[in-house]
């Protein structure tokens, strides 16, 4: 009977911790600000995941130090050790196999969206410092690139950001239009920079002599804040600029207005 009690204490402990798990996973997307773009979403879903599984390990472990603080105290005076585990077949395969399951399954998740974002420029990089006979990273995006509907030019150097237009619109915003794939290309004119937009969820490297393209899919008109990631110099932190998601026909009104500017 107490074993059957035992196993329904388990239990009930495992759901209530598991409920409460699933709390923590949903408000972990008020953590982050507003997502702004369709990849956003499947970041914030993984840190969402992180923060459920996280929550479950800490109170399940938690819960079994109390639990044996309170239960299995040795009496006063004996100092004998207790049931050793280490030899437990059962528990090794366990803690071996759960975390590696569960690294893998982030990993291939964290490798889709990268791969949704289309990032080109890399490919030589990819062949330098992982030695695989084929990178299929690589020549996935580079002979299957997903099409958009226009490509922006980013341009970073100290300590300014610049952004060319089709039609040779340029200007120091960055404006793109909603529910459309943009391409943005990125290069340095100097050192390396990072263009960072916390509501993209991107952080993306951009190295002097090399072109870096990446597909965005804004989805939430508004005004965001484009800075430097990277230390670049001694006002990289002042090298920050106006990023504007505008509908298409608010988008195309702007270019019109840059284009034609006297």
């Amino acid at each position: 009977m107490r074993k059957i009690l035992n196993i329904l204490l388990l239990a009930a402990f495992i759901a209530v911790i598991l409920i409460a798990s699933g709390w923590v996973g949903q408000q972990a997307y008020s953590w982050m600000p507003p997502q702004a773009t369709a990849e956003a979403k499947r970041v914030d879903e993984i840190f969402s995941f992180l923060a459920s599984i996280g929550t479950f390990i800490f109170l399940g472990l938690t819960g079994m130090i109390v639990f044996s603080m309170i239960t299995c105290r040795a009496p006063r005076g004996d100092w004998s050790h207790g049931h050793p585990v280490r030899n437990d077949a059962r528990l090794e395969i366990l803690w071996t196999v759960a975390p590696t399951v569960l690294v893998l399954w982030l990993a291939i998740q964290s490798y889709k969206i990268y791969q949704e974002l289309d990032i080109l420029g890399l490919t030589q990089v990819v062949h330098l410092h992982i030695p695989i006979e084929e990178p299929a990273y690589a020549v996935t995006v580079s002979e299957n690139p997903k099409p958009a509907s226009q490509n922006i030019e980013v341009i970073a150097k100290q300590w300014v950001w610049s952004f060319r237009y089709p039609g040779n619109v340029t200007s120091n915003e960055l404006h793109l239009p909603l529910n459309q794939r943009t391409a943005l290309t990125l290069h340095s004119e100097d050192v390396i920079h990072g263009f960072y937009v916390p509501e993209f969820r991107l952080k993306q490297d951009i190295v002097p002599n090399r072109k870096i393209e990446i597909v965005l899919s804004p989805t939430r008109e508004g005004k965001y804040r484009l800075s430097d990631s990277q230390f670049s110099g001694t006002d990289f932190a002042l090298m920050q600029a106006d990023v504007y998601v505008d509908s298409p026909e608010a988008y195309n009104q702007w270019v019109a207005a840059k284009r034609y500017k006297p």
